[in-house]
């Protein structure tokens, strides 16, 4: 683990509340784990006795088995919880949830819900840490570090003076959110590239420039975020024809002899293989698409352990 650092949250809702010193630490401390989770034996005793519930009210794969993993690995208990395991199914409202979890006494909650604000309103009642780990439209924490974890390891530590491009569906996308957030504080220059109907409202406040025409907007860059189509959150109408937009938005290989020499190439998954990212650069040795599942567990071990420990971190100084 890195030094002794008084951690000064108790929750992660997004990483707007992160400083740039902390984004660093808390990557410096996922490298530490990342070295454990590459060890025959993966797990450290650093939170025995530690409880972690993972309450997931929208359905999710990966962040949800890659914090049961994270927690696991730290030695706490962990207990999932979904929606349709939960009281909410049944007419419960969340905060009627939030007081029965607290009773239960868990050290940390990580919440997954489709409702924007949802993290910030169970942060507000209970007295242990929330994780967010993904609110409706608004923001995916977590998701926006491990993406930095993994250019920073591909990037060999460098973030100043590189260019991202940011490309697909960002009206729906928190990943883009935090990631625009995130990116554009470590000093990465941010393009933006999206039909008009999946521009982001108030883009004029987004920290990059924008571009139609992917082919544009790919030249000279050092890396590609592609988002996955939020088809089931968009209103009839907004992309009636999903041929054109993988015709004009789907990243190709001729795509990436724009880009700059070592053009990586990342994707929170699950892709849409086709209509985002073509299958050959998800296979090349340009994608980072598993490296980023990879980077995932060490990520949410350093949040978990930052979060679980910030008391005794602070009483050690």
């Amino acid at each position: 683990m890195s030094e002794v650092y008084p951690w000064p949250h108790k929750d992660l809702l997004d990483v707007s509340q992160l400083s740039v010193d902390e984004i660093m630490h808390l990557l410096d401390t996922a490298r530490s784990f990342h070295e454990v989770n590459r060890r025959p034996v993966k797990k450290v005793p650093t939170l025995k006795g530690k409880t972690i519930m993972l309450f997931f009210a929208e359905n999710s794969t990966r962040t949800k088995t890659s914090f049961d993993v994270a927690g696991k690995r730290l030695s706490a208990d962990t207990h999932a919880l979904g929606k349709s395991g939960s009281s909410i199914q049944k007419g419960e409202s969340l905060k009627d949830t939030a007081l029965t979890l607290q009773a239960m006494r868990p050290d940390v909650v990580v919440l997954r819900d489709a409702s924007s604000g949802a993290a910030q309103f169970l942060a507000d009642r209970l007295h242990c840490s929330v994780v967010n780990a993904g609110d409706g439209w608004h923001a995916h924490p977590t998701q926006a570090l491990l993406d930095a974890f993994s250019l920073r390891e591909a990037w060999n530590g460098a973030f100043e003076g590189k260019t991202l491009l940011i490309l697909g569906d960002m009206a729906h996308s928190r990943v883009a959110r935090s990631g625009a957030n995130l990116f554009s504080r470590l000093g990465v220059r941010l393009r933006f590239c999206a039909p008009r109907t999946l521009l982001p409202a108030g883009k004029h406040l987004w920290p990059g420039e924008f571009f139609s025409d992917l082919n544009e907007a790919v030249r000279g860059v050092d890396a590609v975020m592609c988002l996955r189509l939020q088809l089931e959150r968009q209103q009839a109408g907004l992309l009636p024809d999903l041929r054109d937009y993988s015709a004009r938005y789907c990243l190709t290989m001729r795509h990436l002899e724009l880009a700059n020499p070592g053009v990586r190439v990342l994707h929170p998954g699950p892709m849409n293989r086709g209509l985002e990212i073509a299958s050959d650069i998800a296979d090349s040795p340009a994608s980072l698409v598993l490296d980023q599942v990879e980077a995932g567990v060490a990520v949410r071990m350093a949040v978990l352990y930052l979060c679980a420990t910030r008391a005794e971190q602070t009483a050690n100084l």
